[in-house]
């Protein structure tokens, strides 16, 4: 087993708690004396700097959301002056103000080193030929990608979204070796590859590093399969850092979370209650390196669980389950809730079903309806009526019984759902809730 740094990766972990607890205390006092909003939130609440004396001390600390960004638009949790901060990133703002976030440049070297330390996770290389998909630009997840690839020591293909056939020509006549993109957008390239009547197996792709949406296991094996590469899941989330919080090892038995920058939470979304090690919930972290923007506590609303054993690759930072949904992505239909990525496992389960799907709900009168909009492949959308009727009810059972709801679906052309570059659209609510 190799790893990028061995000493940080595998460290005991009664060191690493202490070596949390000291980043803890200084990115509280920092935040207490440089951002007024959170010095504000942590007189509401009636706590100091000081009474942060363990680490379990952290639940007596505020909660950071996404919404306290926008308040505080453009720079008002920055803790140091402008002059310091060498990079800024920031949302789209599709839904309001975006969230802007800063960076000093003990900051781009902190995230190039975590990216570092995960690409080398998921067997990069200075051998390597990295091809970036991500988007470049305000999103974190190219240069963010970029910068730890460079780090590693790999060649780096720039690519950013788009343009999907010369994407593929590059791929093919620089041999790239590891593939950065969204899952979604992974099996895109596939689809485009078949039309350009190229095989994957003849390219030199080894791996994909996926992330920036949830993607269920069906769906790896789904990336896998037709790709004929490993697919790794990397995690993070501009507020905190940018893609680089957590990866998967080759044992792909949860994310390692790099909890000597990061300390992270599992709570009910509802009461706000810490759970227990195992316990699903809301993902919470804390930022404990980071200088420009310290983020305490914030909320995630990305729903996994937490591991804290040592995993079998050696590493001793906790590991959280791959992403089940996002509490704010989650619909409620008639008291269920359900998850793009429940409706994926089942519909990848079921030959003929291409991975493209779009959830639409509705309400007819005071009934909430969902409408699962299926994609076929061309074999089957040809084939006769009735075994498409067939194949349209098994689809609705299977549904139903993974979901516990009456679900109905609409079988429809390959190529009907829009495909997307960057992060994929599961849900259409129609609803005016």
């Amino acid at each position: 087993m190799t790893y990028w740094d061995k000493e940080k990766e595998c460290m005991p972990r009664e060191q690493l708690q202490k070596l949390q607890l000291r980043r803890l205390q200084e990115t509280v006092y920092r935040a207490y004396a440089f951002v007024p909003a959170y010095k504000e939130k942590m007189d509401q609440v009636g706590v100091k700097p000081e009474d942060i004396k363990s680490i379990e001390d952290i639940n007596k600390l505020p909660f950071t959301t996404k919404q306290d960004l926008r308040d505080n638009y453009p720079f008002g949790l920055f803790a140091v002056p402008m002059s310091d901060v060498v990079r800024i990133h920031s949302s789209s703002g599709t839904t309001g103000k975006p969230t802007v976030v800063g960076y000093t440049s003990k900051d781009i070297d902190t995230w190039a080193e975590l990216m570092a330390r995960a690409l080398y996770c998921a067997g990069a290389s200075k051998h390597s030929v990295v091809q970036v998909s991500y988007g470049y630009g305000l999103f974190t997840g190219g240069l963010g990608a970029h910068y730890g690839a460079e780090r590693v020591g790999a060649s780096v293909i720039p690519t950013s979204g788009g343009n999907t056939h010369r994407q593929i020509m590059l791929m093919q006549d620089f041999e790239t070796t590891e593939l950065m993109c969204t899952p979604s957008y992974a099996l895109f390239m596939y689809e485009v590859m078949r039309e350009m009547g190229i095989d994957p197996s003849d390219l030199k792709l080894r791996a994909g590093i996926f992330g920036a949406e949830p993607w269920s296991e069906n769906m790896r094996r789904e990336i896998e399969n037709k790709l004929k590469i490993d697919a790794y899941d990397i995690y993070g989330l501009s507020e905190i850092i940018g893609p680089g919080v957590a990866i998967e090892c080759n044992r792909k038995a949860g994310l390692h979370i790099g909890e000597d920058h990061f300390i992270p939470e599992i709570i009910d979304p509802e009461t706000c209650e810490v759970l227990s090690e195992g316990e699903e919930g809301e993902l919470v972290l804390t930022t404990i390196t980071k200088e420009a923007l310290p983020i305490i506590r914030y909320r995630t609303r990305d729903l996994t669980t937490l591991n804290m054993e040592r995993c079998e690759c050696g590493r001793t930072h906790a590991r959280m389950a791959k992403v089940l949904g996002r509490s704010d992505d989650m619909v409620i239909i008639r008291g269920v809730n359900v998850f793009p990525s429940m409706v994926e496992s089942v519909l990848l389960n079921i030959p003929g079903v291409e991975p493209h799907y779009l959830l639409v709900v509705d309400r007819k009168g005071n009934l909430d309806e969902l409408e699962v909009h299926v994609e076929v492949s061309e074999q089957v959308f040809s084939d006769e009526v009735r075994k498409m009727e067939s194949l349209g009810l098994q689809i609705s059972k299977e549904l139903e019984s993974a979901l516990g709801i009456a679900v109905r679906v609409r079988l429809v052309e390959h190529k009907t759902i829009e495909r997307s570059e960057g992060k994929a659209k599961r849900v259409i609510d129609k609803r005016n809730i």
